[in-house]
């Protein structure tokens, strides 16, 4: 019980332990793909992301690789947990106020266009090109696993920061995928996915709350997605826009039923009201907030992982080097680009007025911020698998640059952090 009422009283706290354990296991999964990729058993880690396997009822099936159902439906699942973050976020979260999102949306805004333009200067009109949108994205989880391992020197305010910047980061990453990386459209399929979740807003709109009836019409969201052309994990994002926020129970009321409980001078009677705790605690939570609490977990340990593990393989032959232009838009874009368009576009925000930096935070926390933004790994990787697809060569080559960059932005980043940071901190 002390577990829920923690994550319904401290929902951003416990979203960062999460995330920053999440990141250790993704880096373990990486090593293991990289090692195993390079090794003499490279043949099987191939053979099993080729293995094919299928679901199907009477004449339907669907059959894809295990690594299409990895990226196509693990990763639509990460996208639905995603939306969910972006929903919290800007209805009761630190981007619900007009004041606080502003200094982390042009933050975020120039570590998108900056690193794009960066990758175009040195890919334009090659074969490499349609990867601008690779270097764009932030990896949340790395981030904020580095941010951890400075302790209780990091102040909440950068906490909060840099977990805004990565969420409307995610954002810009989700609509680059729904606009510039989708195949043919199938309109039949696009409209029947669009009915799908007009279903899903009008079991909302009717007070639905079962989370069972949502996870049902999400599948076949993700069904009509998968078959229309666009990438079926924007389904994910759609469908956590119809999740109700509404609770039942008010947190006022909950609290004044815990001083109720615990008036109680009778062992029965308290027994009797622990009994029914559970109950209202539950409804004290919205449906939002009980999917993003039981899909955290998952998420963190289980889907990307996999997803790493799948896609973090590549093999590092003799030709392989940051020189090639694919890899060094990648390398410059992520370590170059992101921490001067996230700290440049803060800079110019705030000399505007439009802006102004958090309390207790200097220039040199928003530029190691922009550092541990240059992670992308997990969305860079996956951007790279839309952007190459068959073309192997290139893939490999975004790959490296997407490693390289990663390690040097999370080296350089702590290292500039600790050395701005304040000694003896408070988070």
């Amino acid at each position: 019980m002390p577990t829920r009422v923690d994550r319904l009283l401290s929902p951003f706290q416990s979203f960062v332990r999460s995330e920053s354990a999440g990141g250790l296991l993704l880096v373990a999964s990486a090593g293991i793909a990289f090692a195993w990729a390079n090794s003499p058993w490279s043949a099987s880690y191939e053979a099993l992301k080729a293995l094919p396997f299928g679901v199907g009822v009477g004449e339907w099936a669907l059959e894809k690789p295990l690594i299409l159902w990895v990226n196509d439906l693990l990763m639509a699942v990460f996208f639905l947990f995603v939306g969910l973050e972006i929903k919290r976020e800007l209805l009761v979260g630190e981007l619900s106020n007009a004041a606080a999102r502003r200094l982390p949306l042009a933050a975020a805004l120039g570590g998108m266009v900056v690193p794009a333009m960066v990758y175009v200067t040195l890919n334009l009109g090659g074969s490499g090109q349609a990867g601008w949108g690779i270097p764009m994205a932030t990896d949340i989880a790395f981030a904020l696993g580095m941010l951890a391992l400075l302790g209780p020197r990091v102040p909440l305010s950068l906490k909060v920061f840099l977990t805004a910047l990565a969420i409307i980061d995610d954002l810009g990453a989700v609509l680059v995928i729904a606009v510039f990386y989708t195949g043919t459209l199938d309109f039949k399929a696009l409209a029947l996915a669009f009915l799908a979740w007009g279903v899903a807003i009008g079991y909302n709109l009717t007070a639905g709350r079962r989370l069972g009836i949502f996870a049902g019409i999400g599948l076949v969201l993700w069904y009509f997605m998968l078959k229309s052309g666009v990438h079926a994990t924007v389904a994910g994002v759609l469908l956590a826009f119809a999740i109700p926020m509404k609770r039942i129970v008010r947190p006022e009321d909950l609290h004044l039923h815990l001083e109720r409980m615990f008036k109680r001078r009778q062992l029965d009677q308290q027994e009797a009201e622990l009994a029914h705790l559970e109950k209202i605690v539950d409804q004290a939570q919205s449906p939002l907030h009980q999917l993003e609490h039981a899909l955290q977990p998952w998420v963190a340990f289980v889907i990307m992982p996999i997803f790493a593990l799948y896609n973090a393989g590549f093999t590092l032959g003799a030709g392989a080097s940051l020189a090639a232009p694919v890899s060094l838009g990648v390398f410059l874009g992520l370590l170059v680009g992101k921490p001067i368009g996230v700290a440049g576009f803060a800079w110019i925000a705030a000399r505007a007025g439009w802006a102004r930096l958090p309390e207790g935070l200097g220039w040199g926390a928003i530029v190691g911020s922009g550092l541990l933004a240059g992670i992308g790994f997990t969305m860079s990787l996956f951007i790279a698998t839309l952007a190459f697809g068959e073309a192997a060569a290139l893939d490999q080559q975004a790959k490296l640059g997407i490693l390289a960059a990663s390690i040097f932005a999370a080296i350089l980043g702590l290292g500039l952090l600790s050395r701005t940071l304040p000694r003896h901190g408070t988070s």
